[in-house]
């Protein structure tokens, strides 16, 4: 086992160092050939009131009189030491900003995650148990619509019904205004969390529950789930004590491989109803030119979602040794 782990760790960090490098060098060169310029865009409507010498003392310092192939070996020589650069708009260390910005993401990503992943599991099961009934066609027509709709759509909607007409929930921002983060306290927090969470969970569970109707549909039409219906079984009970383990194991794989789509729902979600996240931090800088900031959660979003994969991997395991004995059968 202790070798299996050890060649199985070794080739996860394999494929993360290529996926970093490959993902460090794509981003860079797009970045680059991007049209927007970067003193324009920091500077704005004040371009006109500085000076080309302002201007040459800002390309200088921030290196963009150098060629394109030798600032990314700069950049990527820094990244190697821990250094990924000062975010230009918020005149910080880019790892600061992504440390506190993450922060505040994830108690939206987290929240919005576990909810559709516990929901669109368990309306998933009872789609698949009772297929074709009116439980199993309203499931569908809820997924289906929604699995289809921008998360940006939906949270205007949202925003619209509970924050504008009903007011029962805050217009933006994860605080209350005038509150900064720290003194906030937790019940406010959550109350300025609930709108974007339910925006996020409300489009996730679609897709959960769609994928596990389906598994659940195929364990139920297995030779031994037929097999146990023989034996007089009931629906109920061939799903709790048969079905659902293998159902559970390609739901949890599903769920930990939409961390991506998770994170780019929540920049959309976030720019709705400005939460000042992660997501909105991405946003800011891709309008600004800030180009540190804008490789810094680059890299942090692949290694992010890098290890939403790894932890799914590492469960199938747990969930399922015959995956371990295959994997020492095939050594």
């Amino acid at each position: 086992m202790s070798a299996i782990s050890s060649s199985f760790f070794l080739g996860k960090a394999g494929r993360l160092a290529l996926i970093l490098s490959l993902v460090s060098v794509l981003a860079f060169t797009l970045v680059s050939l991007s049209p927007l310029d970067p003193v324009s865009a920091y500077i704005g409507i004040d371009r006109m009131q500085i000076s080309t010498a302002q201007e040459q003392l800002i390309i200088d310092r921030w290196g963009l009189d150098k060629p394109a192939p030798e600032r990314f070996f700069i950049w990527a020589g820094n990244v190697l030491q821990g250094d990924l650069g000062t975010s230009i708009i918020f005149n910080e260390p880019v790892s600061a900003v992504i440390g506190k910005r993450f922060v505040t993401s994830l108690w939206l990503m987290a929240s919005a995650w576990l909810i559709s992943g516990v929901l669109g599991f368990v309306l998933g099961v009872l789609a698949g148990m009772k297929r074709d009934s009116w439980l199993d066609r309203g499931i569908r027509l809820y997924a289906y619509t929604l699995a289809s709709t921008p998360s940006f759509w939906m949270g205007l909607v949202l925003l619209a019904i509970f924050s504008v007409y009903l007011g029962i929930t805050p217009i933006c921002c994860a605080t209350p205004t005038g509150i900064s983060p720290a003194d906030a306290t937790i019940w406010e927090r959550i109350h300025h969390l609930i709108l974007p969470a339910a925006t996020l969970s409300v489009i996730g569970i679609a897709q959960i529950a769609l994928h596990t109707r389906e598994k659940m549909v195929d364990a139920m039409n297995s030779e031994y789930a037929l097999f146990a219906f023989a034996q007089g079984e009931t629906r109920a009970g061939v799903a709790w004590r048969h079905a659902l383990r293998n159902v559970a194991l390609p739901a949890i794989t599903l769920q930990f491989a939409s961390l991506g789509e998770l994170f780019g729902g929540s920049v959309l979600a976030e720019q709705v109803f400005s939460y000042p996240g992660l997501g909105k931090a991405t946003v800011e800088a891709g309008i600004r030119g800030d180009v540190p900031l804008l490789l810094g959660i680059t890299l942090f979003s692949a290694i992010f979602v890098f290890l939403g994969n790894f932890i799914a991997d590492m469960l199938y395991g747990v969930l399922d040794p015959r995956i371990r004995i295959g994997a020492e059968e095939a050594k």
